[in-house]
């Protein structure tokens, strides 16, 4: 597997043409996200049990020929995130209205769909913590990626990085299992950070055309985002 630098924005031209590998990985990376939005929606109605079919439907959106994602554009503010919130937002206000009329699943009330409404920017916010979620896990694949073609000391600092954040554990503790000097460690982690962070910004650039003091700014909000 090569070394995917602007991941993001090859992955979503490659699906808006048509490219079957392409739209399978872009359902596998977007669907978590997708659904943490729309069963924050829609989790105290009737209609949560629609959150797979609305998931679905936003990916035929999506894909269809003549789709909603020929029509994304890199430049933006927000990038490719806002644009596909606004589709996701829109599916979900597609299938609340078809919810008004008879159908397989009780209807909401009038009540439930104003606190729908009311709720919109906790609901966005779900969203850009689950998107958040997403670019972080771009990155560590990304670094990942890069350590196995760089060697075993590469591949130690990612797991290091893993130990620390996905297991929890202090680097003394690591050091400790490894038999290892705890001070050495301590210098991989930090490297080990530099690397996750320029596989981070790489990624985010993948996301949009914005510069790099644009793109600093966006790597705070995201790690602000997921504290």
């Amino acid at each position: 597997m090569h070394e995917h630098i602007q991941t993001s924005w090859e992955l979503i031209q490659g699906a808006s043409i048509g490219e079957e590998e392409a739209a399978a990985e872009f359902a596998q990376l977007y669907s978590p996200l997708i659904r943490s939005y729309l069963f924050a929606r829609w989790r105290s109605s009737g209609l949560v049990r629609e959150v797979d079919d609305a998931t679905q439907e936003v990916f035929l959106r999506c894909f269809k020929e003549g789709g909603v994602l020929g029509k994304a554009e890199q430049g933006p503010p927000g990038g490719f995130r806002a644009f596909l919130y606004g589709v996701v937002r829109n599916v979900a206000l597609k299938v609340e209205g078809r919810a008004i009329r008879p159908t397989r699943v009780p209807a909401p009330s009038t009540l439930e769909l104003e606190e729908v409404a009311e709720s919109e920017a906790s609901l966005a916010r779900i969203f850009d913590r689950a998107w958040a979620r997403s670019i972080m896990k771009k990155a560590m694949s990304l670094q990942a990626e890069r350590a196995r073609a760089t060697g075993d000391e590469a591949l130690r600092r990612v797991e290091i990085l893993r130990l620390r954040f996905q297991e929890g554990l202090p680097i003394r503790d690591i050091a400790r299992q490894w038999e290892a000097d705890a001070d050495r460690l301590h210098r991989e982690y930090a490297r080990a950070r530099k690397e996750f962070e320029a596989a981070l910004m790489d990624v985010l650039a993948g996301e949009s055309s914005a510069s790099r003091k644009e793109l600093e700014q966006q790597m705070a909000d995201l790690l602000l985002l997921l504290r």
